[in-house]
């Protein structure tokens, strides 16, 4: 018979059936989500309700490490009492600048049938769950590093659930090797349980679905898993290929994921943790809106943020490529960058062969006195890949990063491009780590390029202003596949790798591509650097392109901001439809793509605007533009066309 208790004790203990079945409870602030977190034979799971409804049946929790495990032979489990969470702080980069994190948090204790203990916290905010391990400190052995050889977290979803995911290219495939890189296309809408095309698996955010297909569209439950708070000893994470029944396992990197041949797991003396497990979940406008990969991350580190300014850039090498590294063109997308009002100009690779310190030097100081900063390029690879592009090898050690970044800084550099990275190991996940460090002492901006997705790195590292890790714009100049998807892969951005991380996609062509057919409208490509979230959005069309768009889009490019106050979920549907609402001090602005090629009638509920006159550039015929005024409501129509997209600029 279970004990009957007074209702104040029903938080600390629902259930509790001698040895063998133990249920605890924590509950979201709002209390509309409960995480339930069960020892029963020995065996310890978490479930996941939102308003009494299954978000995640009963999946497993567990670590093992190299010498003990915590998985199926558990002999107690307690817990904390329920405490508040608040936390304030500042993003450079994202959705927001100033953000507020509540949650209920509660920490429950394991030890394991060697007498061996394990901690797992619990955060349940309004919009989602977290929740990470601790090894504890054992006096035997506390002085010796362990690795963590498992992890046994599962995911397991309701049998009905869809999921939008993306498969994970195989490490050491690819173009020179230089896989895996976050960058493939998503399969969208698929049954959960569907293997992934790749053995490597699914990368983060990964997207579902829970509710049943006849769940009214309000009351759908959506599901976005992910990771943050990665420290140096850490190794990434994605989903395993394999998912029976739609249970989805916490996977590992692959062993050529490491720098030049060293750590691949996470390695740490006692106590040693691991990242936080992220779900945010509720409507896919609570999805959209949520901050919590940032609310996860590890806090800001100590140090200056003068220098750190977020802006539009140009860059030569995404249409005209290796052919455009010279002084001459350079110093022309620096004028361009000049003419738009843009903050930077990006010098690509070879630079160091094709142009040189000198006369690099030259161009910085040119462009400073059109005040415009510059970014550089650079190779981080050792022998992890096969690439020749340089500078390359030179920020392998401290000492050479210390050396190249100072010459950078006394030069005037106001940022660096670095590419090519191996993977997720832990030795990489502490070269990240490295880079960022030093390059926010000598001042300088990092862009991260054929690297992983940032997890809440740039709330640690605010001068860490952008990451690619998506299939981007060069994809598209390179192949066709990838300009027949832009349009729905583009809408499914916003929901998964720009949910919580800055997204370096380089958008925005307005002219032929070449030997590429372009697939979007042009009121499409002027749409996406408002859709898209990047403290450095670097803008493809150059300065002969930019000549041919009507004035009054030349100057809502020159106007733009790339970092806002507050964003607000429109409408939308992954892969289908984005809109979502921006704004910097007062001036609003509205981005919608349609990411079907057949015409949509929208009708907006736009009530959250000012009442007033608002400029709208759309499509006049595929390669044209047309503006009109418009006044908001709560019911704002639109008409897109396939393939199409519409901005809004309010102030």
């Amino acid at each position: 018979m279970k004990p009957i208790m007074p209702m104040s004790m029903t938080l600390l203990c629902l259930s509790c059936n001698a040895a063998y079945a133990i249920d605890y409870q924590v509950h979201s602030p709002d209390q509309q989500i409960a995480v339930t977190v069960s020892l029963n034979d020995n065996k310890l799971s978490y479930r996941i309700d939102k308003n009494n409804s299954i978000v995640l049946a009963h999946s497993t929790l567990g670590l093992s490490l190299s010498d003990r495990t915590f998985y199926q032979n558990f002999s107690q489990l307690s817990a904390s009492n329920v405490t508040k969470i608040s936390e304030d702080y500042q993003l450079f980069t994202g959705k927001q600048t100033q953000v507020n994190y509540q949650a209920n948090e509660r920490q429950f204790h394991l030890v394991n049938d060697k007498a061996q203990k394990l901690d797992i916290t619990f955060r349940v905010s309004d919009d989602g769950v977290a929740f990470h391990y601790t090894a504890l400190n054992d006096q035997k052995t506390e002085n010796e590093p362990k690795t963590i050889k498992a992890e046994h977290t599962s995911f397991q979803l309701p049998s009905h659930s869809k999921a939008w995911l993306q498969p994970i290219a195989e490490a050491q495939t690819g173009w020179a090797n230089t896989n895996p890189s976050y960058e493939e296309h998503y399969l969208m809408g698929i049954d959960v349980g569907n293997a992934s095309p790749s053995p490597a698996g699914w990368v983060f955010p990964a997207l579902f679905n829970t509710s049943k297909p006849t769940t009214d569209e309000q009351q759908q439950v959506w599901l976005a898993i992910t990771e943050a708070g990665i420290k140096g000893y850490h190794h990434a994470s994605r989903l395993e290929a394999q998912s029976p029944d739609g249970n989805y396992q916490i996977g590992e990197p692959q062993a050529p994921e490491v720098f030049t041949h060293q750590g691949l797991l996470t390695k740490g003396k006692l106590p040693l943790d691991t990242p936080w497990r992220v779900l945010a979940l509720g409507s896919l406008e609570q999805v959209a809106n949520s901050t919590l990969g940032t609310d996860l991350a590890e806090p800001t580190k100590a140090f200056a943020t003068d220098f750190i300014k977020p802006g539009l850039a140009t860059w030569s090498w995404g249409l005209l490529k290796d052919e455009s590294i010279t002084y001459p063109v350079q110093k022309q997308f620096i004028d361009h960058a000049a003419d738009m009002r843009w903050q930077y100009a990006l010098v690509d690779v070879n630079w160091d062969r094709n142009i040189g310190d000198e006369k690099l030097a030259q161009l910085v100081e040119y462009a400073s006195s059109k005040q415009v900063g510059v970014f550089v390029w650079y190779n981080s690879s050792g022998d992890w890949n096969t690439t020749e592009y340089s500078p390359k090898s030179k920020l392998l050690t401290k000492t050479a990063r210390q050396q190249a970044f100072s010459k950078l800084q006394k030069m005037g550099v106001k940022g660096v491009k670095i590419d090519f990275f191996a993977g997720d190991g832990q030795s990489m996940m502490a070269y990240y780590h490295e880079i960022l460090k030093d390059a926010a002492e000598h001042q300088l901006l990092v862009n991260f390029h054929g690297t992983t997705l940032p997890r809440g790195l740039q709330r640690t590292y605010p001068n860490l202003l952008t990451s690619e890790a998506v299939k981007g714009f060069e994809m598209i100049t390179f192949f066709q596949d990838s300009a027949d998807k832009e349009a729905s892969h583009s809408t499914m951005l916003p929901f998964t790798r720009n949910l919580f991380d800055p997204m370096d996609f380089t958008p925005t062509t307005f002219n032929a591509i070449p030997n590429i057919e372009r697939k979007t409208t042009n009121a499409f490509q002027l749409a996406l650097p408002v859709l898209f979230i990047s403290g450095v959005q670097h803008i493809v069309e150059t300065p002969q392109g930019m000549k041919n768009v009507p004035d009054f889009v030349k100057a809502f490019l020159q106007e733009l901001p790339t970092q806002w106050d507050e964003s607000r979920y429109v409408a939308g549907t992954p892969g289908k439809l984005a809109v979502f609402a921006r704004h910097r001090g007062d001036t609003w602005y509205l981005a919608g793509i349609n990411g079907e090629n057949q015409v949509k009638e929208l009708n907006l509920d736009l009530s959250f605007l000012p009442q007033q006159q608002a400029q709208m550039i759309s499509s006049d015929d595929f390669l044209g533009f047309k503006q009109t005024h418009i006044i908001p409501s709560s019911k704002t129509r639109i008409t897109l066309q396939g393939n199409d997209g519409f901005v809004i600029r309010l102030n």
